[in-house]
């Protein structure tokens, strides 16, 4: 991390203890040597699995190997006065049952509704006096379409019907995210029981069809095809196309060009808040205040949340199965189940013993695509980023794109695809593309006064650079200084604003949150590493070879994104299974 002291003496003041931070002695309990349930994991998964199998009867403890709760989705205050959501940023896709039955309102959680949600600003030369033209999107569609006129009137007609498309293919796949996949293996070779249980799970796929009907075939080329391919179908101009494909390969190492594209755009766009569909917003507090919230569902009902307390392995009975896990400090706490929301590579490489593992299983879990092109930069500012298609007013107030996702180097599907060759070639991407987020713009609890913080999501960058050179102080500056210089043609005077930077190169969002090869889903969300196959065939959903052992991560069915469907999902299976014990 680069700081300056500039200005940061004002952002030293003092404050109650907020919500975020409470997380770190609040939830802890007494240790006990014997639970119900262990899960191995403080991230939104583990917390929403606890809560649930704690308020269903089963005695639950946490363990948490950092000192904060909330994996991915944890505020810290790098920068003295300024909290950032450090890793994930935006909330939509948490399933609106999470909200009601762990009465997440009731345990202090606060959202801010964007709308305006999206600012794509163009770099166009000689305009002289003129304006850069600007692509503002909101919930407003008849203000959708006279931002998008600018640049296509057939896209302005257009773009009403695309989403009725898209939000009906969201809402086919909606069920499917609540439930396991079908069991295969019980359906086929199963006892009668069995097979007739595993009947219930087709449901959900007969929903979806339903819901599709006829159109099926667009909708499975929606899934399968490049977004580039779907967006040219539907729309002619560039900057309209690459503000969409920008959903469809953010946080994946993949191009709009890239098969399957589709699917990550519709894993975006399928989610909501307080019932407005495709809704995204900024939780008060931070991300960590989401994770508190779900901590205190859960410890109010009886569950323990251990912080700094890392499971070494899991524990295994000389019969085959799962009693329980052993800390690094020696400690060893007897279970009957264990739930690991960890990756499925430490889960099944690190902490399993190998020998109760099939090797094929263990072969395939080393060979998931982890690739990510994430690099995530949080910046403390002084002042608010002065666009020159969308100009600041007089004392600095936030404007209405100020809230928005600011997608930069966007104008244009060919730029997204382009850096994302720079990487597949070793090299950070020459022009990345960049998300920018100002929190603070509607949450000024993260910030001092006439200050902000903001969230860069980036990419390409990849894990290796060229040459198996590794990432060093050098060359995560030298990337970070190239972002800004980007930033500061779409805003000048952004550089001198910086008070202080926290640069997040993947090697890094692989050793401080566990993210194998910096994936924030864990592994990728390609169409080979879902449902059936996630993590891998043949063992999908939630159980693993090993019995009494699960995985409620996002390498579990429906993947990655702060959702807590693997959780809320894994936690019922894992009830039923102790209630037929």
């Amino acid at each position: 991390m680069a700081a300056s002291g500039r200005g940061l003496r004002r952002a030293m003041r003092a404050s109650p203890c907020p919500a975020w931070r409470r997380a770190h002695w609040e939830a802890k309990g007494r240790l006990q040597p014997e639970y119900d349930a262990v899960v191995i994991g403080a991230g939104h998964n583990g917390l929403v699995a606890a809560a649930y199998l704690q308020r269903l009867g089963v005695n639950t403890a946490v363990f948490e190997r950092r000192h904060v709760i909330g994996g991915a989705a944890v505020t810290e205050e790098i920068i003295p006065g300024f909290k950032f959501s450090r890793a994930s940023y935006l909330l939509s896709l948490l399933r609106p049952q999470i909200y009601t039955e762990l009465e997440l309102k009731e345990h202090g959680l606060r959202l801010h509704l964007r709308n305006p949600y999206s600012f794509t600003p163009m770099l166009e030369e000689g305009t002289g006096s003129k304006v850069p033209r600007s692509l503002l999107l909101g919930t407003n569609m008849v203000e959708n379409q006279k931002q998008i006129a600018q640049f296509s009137q057939k896209d302005a007609q257009a773009f009403p019907k695309y989403e009725v498309f898209m939000n009906r293919l969201a809402l086919a796949v909606d069920p499917l995210l609540d439930a396991a996949p079908v069991d295969v293996e019980a359906f086929w070779r199963g006892s009668l029981l069995q097979r007739l249980k595993s009947l219930s799970t087709l449901t959900p796929l007969l929903q979806a069809g339903r819901i599709l009907g006829v159109r099926l075939p667009q909708y499975y080329q929606v899934l399968t095809a490049p977004i580039t391919k779907v967006l040219n179908q539907w729309f002619e101009s560039e900057p309209l196309k690459a503000t969409l494909a920008t959903d469809a390969v953010i946080g994946a190492m993949i191009s709009p060009h890239t098969p399957g594209s589709g699917y990550v755009l519709l894993h975006h766009v399928m989610g909501g808040l307080e019932g407005i569909q495709g809704a995204w917003g900024y939780v008060e507090g931070g991300m960590g205040a989401l994770s508190v919230a779900i901590a205190s569902s859960a410890t109010a009902h009886g569950a323990s949340i251990f912080t700094e307390k890392t499971v070494a392995k899991v524990q295994v009975s000389s019969g085959g199965r799962v009693q329980g896990v052993v800390l690094q400090d020696g400690s060893e706490v007897r279970s009957k189940v264990v739930l690991s929301n960890a990756s499925p590579q430490i889960t099944f490489l690190k902490l399993t013993p190998q020998e109760w593992l099939p090797k094929e299983f263990v072969e395939r879990i080393s060979q998931l695509d982890t690739q990510s092109p994430v690099t995530k930069i949080n910046v403390a500012v002084d002042r608010l980023p002065d666009f020159l298609a969308a100009p600041n007013v007089a004392r600095g107030q936030p404007l209405p794109h100020h809230q928005c996702s600011i997608h930069l180097n966007c104008e244009d599907t060919t730029l997204l695809h382009q850096a994302f060759k720079d990487a597949m070639d070793g090299w950070p991407s020459h022009r990345p593309m960049i998300e920018l987020c100002i929190p603070s713009s509607l949450d000024p609890t993260l910030a001092p006064p006439g200050c902000h913080v903001i969230s860069i999501f980036t990419q390409y960058t990849p894990y290796t650079l060229a040459g198996g050179k590794v990432w060093d102080e050098q060359a995560r500056n030298t990337y970070a200084d190239k972002v800004f210089d980007c930033i500061e043609g779409y805003a000048p005077g952004f550089k001198s604003s910086v008070l202080g930077r926290d640069i997040l190169v993947p090697p890094d969002l692989e050793r401080i949150f566990g993210l194998p090869g910096g994936n924030i889903f864990h592994c990728a969300m390609g169409l080979d590493q879902l449902y059936f196959s996630r993590p891998v065939p043949l063992h999908s959903g939630y159980r693993c070879p090993l019995q009494g052992l699960y995985l409620c991560g996002s390498g579990a069915h429906p993947g990655g994104g702060v959702m807590g469907a693997a959780g809320r999902n894994a936690a019922h299976v894992v009830f039923g299974d102790l209630k037929s014990m």
